[in-house]
């Protein structure tokens, strides 16, 4: 079996279960359970429908990071429940979804299915440096668009985008962004940029919509390329385009390094050395998750995803 990679954008995959599974699935303690099945229903099917040999649930250490918001201060602002000085923000989440958060670390642990974040960083920038630090293959399963930005044809990364849900998953390429926007996945940040994003609380620049976004990157290349055009008056940009771009340049500069996901974290995390292999869970470590799914009632995901490993 060929290597293949995969990682997963664990936050946006188990808010999706949370809601796409009735909040009756209980533990007989009474806390939900649906967030922990969906998320093991959907891992043992990805595994099952991709084949990969290794895979990463990549965490958001801190999801509203610091050097973020310094940049960018309404960064998923409308998010925040409480915020917490020099700390990690609580997000405002469903009362019943955060008591599974933990029962989600603690199954994926005696699965062996790797687990990583780091600190002051998004899941997003831990999935774009072990994109860019794989020798494989790279399926990276979200249902954030951001993450377009990492689509790399010759380096075989791909995303497989669930955002209309497990049964409508859309295989993203080059050729699908390229078909979509009508620009390349290395240029998908900039575009982002000018764009905008209310789910992030990035505004983008106003009067800019996604059609002059895509046009104006694809005409001049890159976001440097359009600051540099609006500044020129002969750089072959309409009078309204540079007028509404000169008066973004502020937030221009700002939400640059914002958008654009970080690719050189120091993780500890080892793929060379089958840190993220996948495995047949066994022995012990088998009777430990059987054990995990009788204490909190995971009916049949733990025999899904036990069969799905079982095939690594």
């Amino acid at each position: 079996m060929a290597d293949r990679l995969m990682l997963l954008d664990t936050a946006a995959m188990y808010f999706r279960a949370f809601h796409g599974l009735p909040e009756s699935l209980k533990a007989p303690d009474g806390t939900s359970v649906n967030a922990v099945r969906g998320l093991l229903d959907a891992i043992a099917r990805l595994v099952g429908e991709y084949e990969p040999t290794d895979l990463v649930a990549c965490w958001d250490a801190n999801w509203r990071p610091h050097w973020r918001t310094a940049l960018i201060p309404e960064y998923k602002a409308h998010r925040v429940r409480r915020e917490v000085p020099d700390g990690v923000d609580v997000e405002e989440t469903p009362e019943l979804l955060d008591p599974q958060i933990p029962v989600i670390r603690e199954v994926l642990e005696a699965l062996g299915i790797a687990r990583i974040g780091a600190e002051d960083h998004e899941a997003d920038d831990v999935i774009g440096t072990l994109a860019t630090r794989a020798d494989m293959p790279v399926d990276i399963v979200t249902s954030d668009r951001d993450l377009f930005q990492l689509v790399d044809d010759d380096a075989g990364i791909r995303v497989i985008n669930t955002a209309r849900g497990m049964n409508r998953i859309e295989v993203v390429t080059d050729a699908v962004i390229r078909d979509k926007y009508g620009i390349g996945a290395a240029q998908y940040a900039d575009f982002a940029v000018l764009r905008g994003d209310t789910s992030d609380g990035l505004s983008g620049v106003a009067g800019v919509g996604e059609k002059t976004a895509a046009g104006l990157i694809a005409d001049h290349g890159d976001l440097d390329g359009v600051i540099a055009a609006a500044a020129d008056e002969g750089g072959g940009m309409s009078r309204g385009a540079r007028a509404r771009i000169t008066a973004a340049a502020d937030y221009l500069a700002a939400a640059a390094p914002v958008v654009r996901v970080v690719r050189d974290l120091e993780l500890d995390l080892d793929l060379g050395s089958g840190d993220a292999r996948l495995h047949p869970v066994t022995g012990k470590a088998r009777e430990r998750v059987e054990a995990l799914g009788e204490q909190w009632n995971l009916g049949g995901s733990v025999g899904r995803i036990l069969a799905a490993l079982d095939t690594r």
